[in-house]
């Protein structure tokens, strides 16, 4: 308690334009004790784990007294690679070396694929890529402690808190259900983990276990992370043989065919809600038209890619790819999987 009117009394004494912000206070705080588990927060938390989850609190603060705050993690989260435009973000996985994987990866395991197929309804190159984009096919899973990364953003991260703690509870329950230490796993900066980065909410929700071995192992075992991205797609209502995403081209004045485009009213609909909303009939009224032909009662999403010199790049985005958007809620993310998937199903055709 000492450690919370040492804080009470630095607010008081000095200007209210001075004061520290919530996220530097909550830093300033942890600072100050010998480890995490002395802070209020946590405690709290372990409280509510043991009245809640029946855990043992003994081991519970002997876990929690090995936790440390990361200042690489708090970095990272606020400056995410989805703040690049797409000319950059775009060659970070639409790479030679990365599709060339893809192929290897799909030749090794493509029972599991076909099988996850059948299963699902979601074609193997899309699982295929959003492997490729995740790890790397398991090259690149994360090198932080799960434990310390959700701990990090649950106690010191305040914008993010609330989801984190909750994705805290959810991985000590995944230890318990799975036999697992939560001092072990290993996952990226965000506590994302194995071979599909899932997080722990969506482990516990959507992780299968597909050869009955009665583990759902995404760290070491193909099958189950095959199937369980399968599954995750499947829940989230993808449509099998439902198109993706098709580039759509802007109509220019037959007047003027050198001029820009007619006009420019389309930019009215391109926002942050990634939600299929207009008709091809709307999308035609904005002169605007789509590279192929789409069943006339889909709704498209209108996006803009940013290119490095060509300007804007416009698609029109189907459920298929708002379902990709539910894995990683941004139209950059689910555009490289998207094409990444088209290069390895285009590059297999040419392999023994």
């Amino acid at each position: 308690m000492h450690k919370y009117n040492l804080i009470s009394r630095l607010r008081s004494s000095i200007p209210c334009a001075l004061r520290l912000s919530p996220f530097a206070l909550c830093l300033f705080l942890i600072s100050c004790t010998s480890n995490i588990k002395d802070t209020e927060s946590v405690h709290a938390f372990i409280e509510q784990m043991v009245t809640k989850h029946q855990f043992d609190e003994s081991e519970l603060g002997d876990l929690f007294a090995t936790v440390e705050i990361k200042q690489d993690i708090l970095k990272r989260i606020a400056s995410p690679s989805e703040g690049l435009p797409w000319y950059k973000y775009r060659k970070i996985f639409l790479t030679d070396a990365r599709i060339d994987a893809g192929v290897q990866f799909w030749r090794d395991n493509a029972p599991a694929l076909a099988a996850a197929e059948q299963k699902y309804g979601v074609p193997p190159e899309i699982i295929v890529a959003i492997i490729g984009v995740e790890t790397l096919f398991g090259k690149n899973t994360g090198n932080h402690r799960v434990i310390d990364a959700l701990s990090t953003l649950a106690f010191a991260y305040p914008p993010r808190s609330k989801f984190f703690l909750s994705e805290l509870e959810n991985f000590l329950l995944l230890c318990r259900d799975e036999h697992i230490n939560p001092a072990d796993p290993i996952g990226s900066y965000a506590g994302a983990m194995g071979m599909p980065q899932f997080m722990p909410s969506s482990f516990r929700t959507y992780a299968v276990d597909f050869d009955n071995d009665n583990r759902r192992d995404i760290w070491h075992n193909s099958g189950d992370v095959i199937a369980s991205i399968g599954n995750y797609f499947a829940q989230h209502h993808w449509q099998t043989g439902q198109a993706i995403a098709v580039p759509v081209t802007a109509k220019y004045k037959a007047s003027a065919p050198d001029s820009h485009p007619a006009d420019k009213n389309h930019e009215l609909f391109l926002n942050t809600d990634l939600k299929p909303n207009l008709s091809l009939a709307k999308l035609e009224s904005l002169n605007l038209i789509t590279s192929r032909q789409l069943p006339l009662d889909s709704k498209v999403k209108l996006l803009s890619f940013e290119q490095q010199q060509q300007g804007e790049e416009l698609w029109a985005a189907l459920d298929n790819f708002y379902v990709i958007t539910r894995y990683n809620h941004s139209p950059l993310y689910a555009m490289a999987v998207y094409q990444l998937s088209l290069s390895i199903l285009n590059k297999k055709g040419s392999f023994p």
